[in-house]
């Protein structure tokens, strides 16, 4: 299969010899991605559910961390706190992204990443069979297997980050 875009996250997958898919997301006029993507992933057949969310968070230490988290969920900034051993926590600026992740807000994959980014990986993302992540091309998206995934992410923290919904 030929694929329309290149970024560091394809080349990661082919090399892994993982197989995966692009899912083209149509842009707005103003070039931002739709933001119903959970109904364009169900009108292709994918749990709307299953998009892994890359979540930056910048430390008061200015240390950055991405929160790969999928089923919507929220952060729990009390235990990210905890976890990361920070007294303050906030999200990323949009300019911030970028710096920390190499790309651009709405495309930010939870793979192929700088070796200076500390990567927490929610439980939740073991919920999914395929799993929906960002390509680090805007308008595309890519879906894969939630163990591929998880198999590209064994140096990350696993652990519950997210507040659970009553």
């Amino acid at each position: 299969m030929s694929n329309t875009i290149q970024s560091h996250v394809i080349q990661l997958l082919e090399q892994r010899g993982i197989s995966f898919d692009v899912i083209e997301i149509p842009l707005s006029e103003d070039k931002k991605p739709i933001r119903n993507l959970e109904e364009l992933l169900a009108t292709k057949g994918l749990d709307p559910t299953s998009v892994v969310r890359s979540v930056v968070f910048k430390a008061d230490s200015g240390v950055y961390t991405l929160l790969a988290v999928a089923g919507g969920g929220r952060a729990d900034w009390g235990v990210l706190r905890k976890h990361l051993n920070e007294r303050k926590l906030r999200m990323a600026e949009y300019d911030e992204v970028p710096e920390a992740t190499g790309y651009v807000v709405g495309a930010v994959p939870p793979i192929a990443l700088p070796e200076t980014l500390r990567i927490l990986v929610d439980k939740s993302v073991r919920h999914y069979e395929t799993v929906v992540i960002g390509s680090g091309v805007l308008g595309y998206a890519i879906a894969l297997k939630g163990n591929d995934l998880l198999a590209l992410l064994t140096g990350a923290d696993e652990g519950e980050f997210v507040k659970v919904e009553a």
